[in-house]
């Protein structure tokens, strides 16, 4: 019994912290997709990207890779708003956002994962710092830096996030921007530059969701595939454009993942927590904090 606590406690706190680190991989998804009803499929894309960024500055100059991230988000915010022009004229302009607009993110996705494969190659790398290594031990809970930290720095994204989104105009406009853009004009604020913003800023959040990943396990160009069904279903799960609702989905994901890999094997995690997203859908249809 003893040893069944003991896990009991662990896979919970495993989970959690699981569970803040999807948090900064899915909050740029509740942004494009959530708010702006752009489908970026090629999402996890930047996350890799990120991610080879912190590697090549920590290899180079042994600068932290969360420290990277950050210096860095202002020139992912660029991509991203240079992204969405290139996607507003030649699809958003044009009514064909639906389809063709799917494809071109497609088309961002395997784009860029060549890129990299073709300059990486396809061997891991992975980061240095004095966090990844280290644990804390809370009597029998064990608390793995390399965890701990993404999850807070991910909970202080999610926390300066809604804070922008609701306190600033910007970001009132962000919230807005989906639901009555003449509103907006109204307002002397035009949709289009609200959305370029808002989408600059979901790519920006890639930037620092990729270090974390590094921080977290080694990658190469093609890890990010395993997160694009995870943070649609995270998204979906907290309720679309729900930035709170993101967050309590991506720690109920983690949970689960944790329990079912502690106790039923790693093999059946997926298939629980896409279950539970099933099952959360016939009960509550726009997700957990939906409108």
């Amino acid at each position: 019994m003893g040893l069944s606590f003991d896990l009991l406690i662990n896979a919970v706190v495993a989970g959690i912290l699981l569970g803040g680190f999807y948090t900064a991989v899915t909050i740029g998804v509740s942004i494009s997709f959530g708010i702006l009803d752009i489908v970026n499929i090629a999402h996890p894309a930047f996350i890799i990207l990120g991610s080879y960024i912190a590697y090549i500055v920590n290899q180079t100059f042994g600068i932290d890779p969360i420290l990277t991230s950050i210096v860095m988000m202002p020139v992912f915010y660029l991509l991203g708003a240079g992204v969405y022009q290139i996607y507003y004229e030649a699809f958003e302009k044009r009514g064909q956002e639906s389809l063709r607009g799917l494809s071109f993110f497609f088309g961002l996705l395997f784009v860029t994962e060549v890129t990299l494969i073709l300059v990486f190659g396809v061997d891991y790398r992975y980061v240095e710092a004095w966090y990844i290594g280290p644990s804390w031990h809370l009597g029998v809970i064990d608390l793995p830096l390399r965890m701990l930290v993404p999850c807070l720095v991910a909970l202080a994204l999610f926390g300066a996030l809604q804070l922008f989104l609701s306190q600033t105009f910007i970001g009132r406009a962000i919230s807005a921007v989906a639901q009555d853009q003449l509103a907006l004009r109204l307002m002397a604020a035009s949709p289009t530059r609200i959305k370029r913003i808002a989408f600059g800023i979901s790519i920006a959040t890639t930037a620092v969701a990729g270090a974390l990943l590094i921080v977290i396990q080694p990658v190469e160009p093609s890890v990010g595939r395993e997160y694009i069904g995870r943070v649609f279903a995270i998204c979906v799960l907290g309720g679309l454009g729900s930035l709170p609702g993101t967050v309590i989905g991506a720690m109920l994901l983690g949970i689960v993942e944790s329990f079912t890999s502690t106790f039923y094997g790693p093999s059946w995690a997926p298939a629980v927590a896409f279950g539970l997203l099933l099952l959360t859908l016939a009960f509550r249809p726009a997700g957990l904090l939906g409108r």
